[in-house]
């Protein structure tokens, strides 16, 4: 079993998560306005055939999974593709894995043991520890990350939670979550489009007692989801707002946010341009 280890993978403070692949030209625009990295989520295929167009037209931007699902991606498959990439773009790519959901596997038995067999095989395969992160929401699966990876990348969470997972992690593995932006000043519009998204997740069990844990009601998680909760995983409002909220992720002791700019892949670029100035990035020339 791998050990845990200090050097965590150099991502930048700010990141862009989408469902599915950026286009090329959209990592470009991407990595000019100062984003550190690109997280292609929505369980990718294990080929990873859509992250060297990206990485080929680009010179610094990461590119990260988030997550594979180890259900659907054999390990091995995986782990081949994972050093065709480090081989042509080396230090540039991050392997996310992550166990799915129960709901959605039809020969779903316990999601830690899949999870460690699935680590045991990349470490059989030698993809390196220090870039690999584990889609992690509870202690034992963001201990794990912890033992077994670079670190965890929690998804649909809050401040509060990063600050529990940073406590529980200690300072030496990256800490990365993911966090939904609607760029409107119009509140209920926003919570609107946020709960477009946020429905798929108030039918699943890891996702629903992850917010119990975090202190909302059976009421709040009902669907269509309280303002409230909308409200905690959904940010709105100005630039300056949603700039303000996720710094509260940084400030609970996260190493890097993965932006997910929703209402659409038009909305994509113009959000992440009006955030680049309230997040303090440094855009290139």
């Amino acid at each position: 079993m791998s050990e845990g280890i200090s050097l965590k993978p150099a991502l930048g403070r700010y990141g862009v998560w989408t469902f599915g692949a950026v286009k090329p030209e959209q990592a470009v625009e991407i990595e000019r306005l100062g984003y550190g990295a690109v997280w292609v989520g929505g369980s990718p295929a294990g080929d990873l055939n859509y992250v060297e167009p990206i990485l080929e037209r680009t010179e610094t931007l990461q590119v990260a999974t988030g997550i594979i699902n180890v259900w659907t991606a054999k390990a091995e498959e995986v782990a081949e593709a994972y050093h065709r990439v480090e081989d042509a773009y080396p230090g540039r790519f991050l392997l996310g894995i992550g166990i799915g959901h129960p709901e959605h596997t039809e020969e779903y038995r316990k999601p830690y043991d899949v999870l460690v067999e699935y680590l045991d095989a990349l470490d059989a395969a030698k993809v390196p520890t220090s870039r690999l992160v584990v889609a992690a929401l509870g202690d034992k699966v963001l201990k794990l990350s912890a033992q077994r990876s670079a670190g965890a990348h929690p998804y649909l969470t809050t401040p509060e939670h990063t600050e529990h997972a940073r406590d529980l992690l200690g300072e030496t593995v990256l800490l990365a979550p993911e966090h939904k932006v609607v760029l409107s000043t119009d509140a209920a519009a926003a919570r609107a489009v946020g709960r477009e998204t946020v429905d798929f997740y108030l039918n699943l069990s890891n996702y629903l007692n992850n917010w119990r844990r975090l202190g909302f009601t059976e009421q709040d998680i009902a669907k269509p989801g309280s303002d409230k909760l909308i409200d905690a995983v959904v940010a709105h409002g100005t630039a300056e707002d949603i700039a303000a909220r996720l710094r509260q992720h940084i400030a609970a002791g996260a190493d890097h946010v993965a932006i997910q700019v929703l209402g659409g892949w038009d909305k994509l670029i113009p959000t992440l341009t009006e955030l680049a100035g309230p997040l303090e990035l440094q855009p290139k020339a």
